[in-house]
């Protein structure tokens, strides 16, 4: 049986039963925490699970800036290499529960791959549920067939961001802490100044998440709601480009997918100079 996912979300529950699925593909794309410095214990796995590298492969290695979005020929290539192909099933997990697992879903979207969803709660949800982990081993993998069909405008700029202060097309939402979006703690990137774009407005990714997991469509729905009235899309930012991506699954998981994500964000925003800042 080959499987065909319509939500961006998917429990343990249902992992767990369709693990051996003919397409399913699961990658586990865990990087540390932002300003986190604990030593992990000892990596362990969800068996049959890929390393999707967000830190050493799915990025542009020449980008100015950290965790910039891939070439499309480069992703093309990166995934194939994982076995993917265009029918397959893919699911994505971190370690963290949801935390840089909607970067590399957010990739395959940006890419016109729809067959992709997030594993909900991540490693902890599954080890909690009392499910099997492993040690991580090298697989042999066949190359795959996958194919990018490029998906336009999930992805702006600094100028379209610099324009929106003044037009105000975009509700642009900003997934750092409300501490940082304030400067009132310094940015975990040395010598970044803090702050936040002129009017952006403060949500954390952690207020979309319940104990490490997405909150209900109609939390979520309440949310944007309280922070959109006028119904604008969405631009999504954070400190590099990765906390940006919970927002953008938050929305997807309210059935709207009218938003982009400023892949330079903080890192870049503050880097630029002239460009101007609000504490």
């Amino acid at each position: 049986m080959k499987l065909n996912i319509s939500s961006p979300v998917v429990t343990v529950e249902w992992l767990h039963k369709n693990i051996d699925a003919e397409n399913l593909v699961l990658l586990d794309a865990t990087i540390k925490k932002v300003g986190s410095f604990e030593e992990s214990s000892e990596k362990v796995q969800i068996s049959g699970a890929i390393n999707f590298d967000l830190k050493g492969v799915f990025l542009n290695k020449e980008g100015e800036f950290p965790n910039t979005v891939p070439t499309s020929e480069h992703f093309e290539k990166e995934v194939q290499r994982l076995g993917i192909n265009n029918d397959s099933c893919v699911i994505i997990y971190d370690d963290l529960g949801v935390y840089s697992s909607p970067r590399a879903w957010f990739l395959f979207r940006l890419f016109g791959f729809t067959n992709v969803a997030v594993l909900n709660g991540g490693l902890p949800k599954w080890k909690g549920n009392g499910y099997k982990v492993v040690q991580p081993n090298e697989m042999n993998l066949n190359k795959g067939n996958f194919e990018i069909k490029e998906t336009s405008g999930k992805v702006v700029d600094f100028n379209v961001v610099l324009e929106n202060i003044n037009s105000q097309e975009f509700c642009v939402a900003d997934a750092r802490s409300n501490d940082r979006f304030l400067a009132k703690v310094p940015e975990p990137r040395k010598d970044l100044k803090g702050g936040h774009i002129p009017n952006s407005l403060s949500l954390p990714y952690t207020e979309v998440q319940h104990n490490g997991e997405m909150k209900s469509q109609d939390e979520l729905q309440q949310i944007f709601n309280s922070i959109n009235t006028n119904s604008k899309n969405y631009i999504f930012t954070c400190g590099s480009g990765i906390t940006a991506c919970i927002l953008a699954l938050a929305l997807e998981i309210t059935g709207n997918t009218n938003y982009s994500v400023y892949d330079g964000s903080w890192t870049e925003w503050a880097s630029i100079p002239n460009l101007p800042i609000e504490q």
